[in-house]
């Protein structure tokens, strides 16, 4: 099937070192639009996410502080103390081991020593989210979306967002057909992608079994070069992995 031309749009809450899909649709679409100008979710990934260790797959979360309580947004959400060393001391400690480890070593170090000074959740896990697309050699365009002014009830401010951005396609995960009004984006001729998350590829971890729903640096510390032959965004981006396309 040959995919579309135009512009794809897919518009995500950040999250902390996301796992391979979130990546995905950053890979898919041309432009992503961090949608962190909405309320944030306690226990959600904006803050935390799994990684995989001899023990299992514990979190390793970022700790927060809210100053407007429940009614805080994403973009609003402060670190409450300093976390980032012991982030990369338990990553090291899980994957020194990795077959990979050592050739993005550097890298990983540098990202998490960049963010010592940061204050706010969100611009750490834009520059998360950024610095892994370069490892991954995403080329997709990131904008905020408090950058782009738009209003409106939910779907209808995604309407808006794909259109100041020239959209005719608008990328979004399965967890979105349970609110998202498609009839909007229909009358204003952009169509409606959804991801597939199915059929990823299992990998070769470093401890026994397979856990596929950890941080996208499991993929890269154990497959390196190849992370992008186990997600469905191909570096030509030829093949059209989402439902939607007719």
């Amino acid at each position: 099937m040959k995919p579309k031309s135009g512009t794809r749009v897919a518009i995500l809450q950040s999250c902390y070192l996301p796992w391979r899909g979130y990546f995905d649709i950053i890979g898919l679409a041309d432009v992503f639009v961090v949608y962190d100008d909405v309320q944030y979710r306690k226990n959600h990934w904006h803050n935390r996410n799994r990684i995989r260790t001899r023990g299992g797959t514990p979190w390793i979360t970022v700790p927060t502080s809210l100053p407007f309580g429940v009614n805080t947004r994403i973009e609003d959400v402060r670190i409450a103390r300093r976390f980032a060393p012991r982030h990369w001391r338990t990553i090291v400690q899980s994957y020194a081991r990795a077959p990979f480890f050592q050739q993005y070593e550097s890298h990983f170090q540098s990202l998490f020593a960049e963010i010592e000074d940061i204050e706010l959740l969100s611009e750490i896990n834009l520059h998360f989210l950024k610095g892994i697309s370069a490892v991954l050699d995403l080329k997709t365009r990131f904008v905020l979306s408090k950058e782009l002014g738009t209003e409106g009830s939910q779907s209808e401010r995604l309407v808006s967002i794909c259109k100041r951005l020239g959209a005719d396609r608008y990328l979004t995960g399965p967890s979105a057909k349970s609110y998202l009004e498609t009839e909007k984006f229909e009358e204003a001729g952009i169509s409606v992608e959804w991801m597939d998350y199915s059929g990823y590829r299992p990998y070769h971890q470093a401890w026994p079994g397979f856990e596929p729903a950890v941080s996208i640096i499991d993929l890269i510390f154990n497959v390196g070069p190849d992370a992008r032959n186990f997600m469905k965004c191909p570096s030509n981006n030829s093949a059209p992995f989402v439902e939607g396309d007719p």
